[in-house]
């Protein structure tokens, strides 16, 4: 799946589903990833959100990423390969 070996980075990330409610709908511009957060531009605001607890898409796509699956360094995941759900 093409989508999760990209860089996110520069990438408008959209949060569909959380385990924190108030995480749901946001979306912003990806800053800086890290093992286990996704930094992200909101507005003026920099949010940081982490991983395990959000499902997103990436630019809008119908692809539905679980946070928690890819739970690796960035430069780890983009070498992975991942198995069509």
């Amino acid at each position: 799946m093409e989508i999760y070996n990209n860089t996110w980075i520069g990438t408008t990330l959209n949060v569909v589903e959380s385990s924190d409610s108030t995480l749901v709908g946001r979306s912003g511009i990806v800053l800086d990833e890290t093992k286990n957060t996704l930094v992200l531009l909101e507005g003026d605001a920099r949010v940081t959100l982490g991983k395990a607890a959000i499902t997103f898409t990436i630019d809008n796509s119908d692809v539905v990423i679980q946070g928690a699956f890819v739970g690796q360094r960035p430069e780890d995941r983009t070498h992975r390969k991942y198995r069509k759900a």
